[in-house]
């Protein structure tokens, strides 16, 4: 039974190291940069037993989005947790949102497919939909006594994503604004729309 649960243990830390490597190739050299034959000579590796664990680059990059979508939930949920009022949960998150963007820009770029091929998968996994559950539910909240229909919600949850979305992609693809004038739009806007929500 020890011998079954190293082999396990050895596995998934093949796995990681995997995709570790993946993002360390994607970093230095960005996403054009990515293949298979990188990855073996990175973990040192042969190819083959990369495509034991992934069957081609594709897979990684799904698994490299899946990782994506749980650290930047687990962000916001500690944004969200630190703030009683919804109205400063939703700014928080927000904010979250954008420093998750810069600092994990590879993973925000595969996720959104900013700069890089967004995989086609990555719509259909369930992962994909936590962020916008959480803000989901506090733009609900927030809409309180009044309870929005969905579509109320979906047009200010898509406000809010638009414009930060916007703005991280402006900012990844042509930088050209100032940190601080990126702070001002940001705060200005989410500020903005967490009015319209309260009304």
């Amino acid at each position: 039974m020890a011998s079954k649960d190293r082999i396990l243990r050895l596995k998934e830390e093949t796995r990681c190291n995997i995709l570790d490597a993946s993002l360390k190739i994607v970093k230095e050299g960005g996403w054009d940069a990515l293949s298979m034959r990188k990855i073996a000579d990175e973990i040192e590796y042969t190819a083959p037993i990369i495509y034991e664990y992934y069957s081609n680059k594709g897979a990684i990059l799904l698994e490299l989005t899946r990782k994506g979508f749980l650290l930047l939930s687990k962000k916001l949920e500690e944004a969200k947790a630190k703030h009683r009022l919804p109205a400063k949960q939703l700014e928080a998150m927000w904010l979250a949102y954008w420093d998750f963007a810069f600092a994990e820009k590879e993973l925000y770029q595969v996720m959104y497919g900013v700069e890089t091929t967004c995989c086609e998968m990555a719509k259909k996994l369930p992962e994909s939909e936590m962020p916008m559950d959480l803000i989901w539910d506090v733009i609900v909240e927030l809409m309180l006594p009044h309870v929005g229909t969905e579509e109320e919600v979906c047009i200010k949850y898509y406000t809010f994503w638009s414009v930060i979305h916007g703005l991280i992609s402006i900012n990844m693809v042509n930088r050209g604004n100032t940190d601080e004038t990126n702070q001002e739009v940001l705060k200005t806007a989410i500020t903005g729309i967490i009015r319209s929500i309260k009304g």
